[in-house]
């Protein structure tokens, strides 16, 4: 999945649109993969290429020198492909992924500014390409007037595009219906204060 530059433009203006009807600010960010690197792959490519040497003793006539040199070939053709991005994810359990997921959204919501807002009236919209997983996280000034389910929508909206390929108009929708939410509940209150850069961060 790719967000071209015309999709992040998009992505900002409908940041700007929302955010012109709510006192509150909206942050995105879109993460590619949120599962780090692990010994997994390795320690998957070591097991299958200890094992390699005993199937072909079993199977062929090959000398040990050819067999030992199979099996070094092996592990490092496993460990590459086991350590490719897509591939160490689906390792990974989905339990797992998705906390791994969590947190990232958590960090992020951090190192963006929106707890240091002042009134801490500040979401983010954040997605996890690879986990596929998507969440709202809302600041202290909105998470005591508006449930976390409230934003299940907005949500379904991002998983459903992201499905399809549709980054930016899941990021779209989901802002919108974002902004629905903030604009009832924290309507404009005087001259609109952009702290924050109506713009997607891409990780």
């Amino acid at each position: 999945m790719t967000l071209s530059d015309a999709g992040r433009g998009r992505i900002s203006a409908a940041i700007r649109t929302a955010e012109a009807r709510t006192s509150d600010e909206i942050v995105c960010v879109l993460a590619e993969s949120s599962t780090g690197p692990t010994a997994l792959p390795v320690l998957i490519a070591a097991v299958l290429a200890l094992a390699l040497p005993w199937l072909l003793m079993a199977a062929t006539a090959f000398p040990l020198q050819r067999i030992l040199e199979l099996q070094l070939v092996s592990f490092l053709v496993l460990l590459i492909v086991l350590s490719l991005p897509r591939v160490r994810t689906v390792l990974v359990p989905r339990a797992a992924r998705r906390a791994h997921a969590h947190r990232v959204a958590m960090e992020q919501f951090r190192s963006r500014g929106i707890a240091r807002k002042k009134d801490r009236a500040g979401i983010l919209i954040f997605v996890s390409l690879a986990e596929r997983y998507a969440r709202i996280v809302a600041d202290d000034g909105i998470a005591v007037r508006v449930r976390q389910t409230q934003w299940q929508a907005a949500v379904d909206a991002l998983v459903a595009a992201m499905r399809e390929d549709r980054v930016a108009d899941g990021f779209i929708s989901a802002i919108d219906a974002c902004g629905t939410i903030l604009a009832a509940h924290f309507p404009p209150t005087g001259p609109a204060r952009d702290e924050l850069p109506d713009r997607i961060y891409v990780i």
